[in-house]
């Protein structure tokens, strides 16, 4: 009877130690690649986003737009402003719903 107990208690803890073994693997795995450096192609991607956001923020705008960009976008704006009524169409429209008026129903 000690013996069956010994071996389901071992059986218990081994299973035990081996998912603790598991997780810890998993999460030094993951610590591990964020502390290395990105593999070449990921390194280059995210240069390149970086690159393009300090670019974007010193034009103001999109990056490396030519006049023919500019006139088109003035073009595109002035043809939505004439179907949609005109207004600023750069920010987002406010809307208003006014509370409506009920009418108090009597029955007889």
């Amino acid at each position: 009877m000690a013996l069956h107990r010994l071996f389901h208690l071992s059986s218990l803890l081994r299973s035990a130690v081996s998912v603790t073994l598991r997780r810890n693997i998993g999460l030094s795995a993951v610590l591990f690649n964020k502390a290395r450096d990105l593999d070449p192609v990921q390194k280059l991607f995210l240069d390149k986003i970086r690159e393009y956001n300090t670019k974007s923020k010193t034009a103001g705008g999109v990056v490396e737009a030519g006049p023919v960009y500019q006139k088109n976008l003035t073009e595109e704006m002035t043809k939505l402003q004439r179907l949609y009524g005109g207004g600023d169409l750069t920010k987002f429209p406010q809307f208003k719903f006014p509370e409506p008026k009920l009418e108090e129903v009597t029955t007889k």
